[in-house]
């Protein structure tokens, strides 16, 4: 089988190829990577690299030949236009070069009413793919637990969580765990099924509170629950334009479509995924 992942020196791109090269050949991945002279460390595992720009179809169909999977993780954009306008392109290119099946990225904030800001993108994802004629498999991921870490001396600091998500609750995974997922998926041929969807959660989802309470454990320090307003808090971390992005996404949280618990990890991985509090004790240092 051969392999491309795309975004291979992201963030989660190169926690996938870091797990895949444990369970195929090196020689049999390429990475696909904007910057080609960032990714020595992977032409270094004897893995190949190659140039791609999402937006150059003639990139994309030259990396994609003779692939039997293709493992897509989207670009880092902050709005759906710009992704699903990536998604087109990545589909086109891949029916020209006859890959042979779609491993793809989602995210489990995809409903039809979901505010969030990329839900439109991940909502037209497994649509598109189903009407492409390529095979294909959706790993969806729930919340990110990782920036939790460099996030808990600001909450220190404040002395609350401040998210405006109401009374429901967040899921998690973090990403050690969803690309451990993502590479058992693509290299076992029972597991990477037509059509199928996964979702990689915890074992359990979080309120606010219980968050709290959790992150107070974790650090020593008093944490509490003060929500802001979904405007004050686009303001609060508007660096980089992504202000909006982010209170989109917790008026999506405060509508309960980000609390979904599913038991998929422990199918894929035959275990649980690593709990919440275990992770932060584990990475939180201090």
């Amino acid at each position: 089988m051969k392999y491309l992942i795309t975004g291979a020196t992201g963030h989660l791109g190169s926690h996938i190829f870091n797990d895949l090269i444990k369970l195929v050949p090196s020689s049999d991945i390429t990475a696909g990577v904007h910057t080609v002279s960032k990714a020595k460390s992977i032409a270094d595992t004897g893995a190949q690299v190659v140039g791609i720009d999402f937006m150059k179809e003639d990139t994309l169909i030259k990396a994609f030949e003779k692939k039997d999977v293709l493992i897509y993780v989207p670009s880092k954009s902050h709005d759906s236009f710009s992704r699903v306008t990536e998604l087109e392109n990545v589909i086109k290119a891949a029916q020209k070069s006859q890959v042979g099946h779609i491993l793809a990225m989602g995210f489990i904030a995809d409903q039809a009413n979901n505010p969030f800001d990329l839900s439109a993108f991940y909502g037209y994802l497994p649509r598109r793919l189903a009407s492409s004629g390529i095979p294909y498999t959706i790993v969806k991921n729930a919340l990110y637990a990782d920036p939790l870490v460099p996030y808990l001396p600001e909450l220190i600091e404040r002395k609350n969580v401040i998210y405006p998500m109401k009374d429901q609750a967040l899921s998690f995974i973090s990403l050690d765990d969803s690309s451990q997922a993502f590479a058992k998926v693509a290299a076992t041929k029972d597991l990477l099924k037509n059509e199928k969807v996964y979702t990689l959660t915890q074992a359990r989802n979080y309120t606010i509170p219980e968050l709290a309470k959790v992150l107070t454990e974790v650090s020593g320090s008093e944490i509490g629950y003060q929500p802001v307003s979904l405007d004050e808090f686009a303001a609060i971390y508007n660096e980089g334009n992504e202000g909006h992005m982010l209170s989109s996404m917790y008026d999506a949280g405060g509508r309960g479509f980000l609390n979904e618990v599913s038991e998929d990890y422990q199918t894929i991985m035959g275990r649980t995924a690593t709990p919440l509090k275990q992770f932060l004790m584990e990475n939180y240092h201090k």
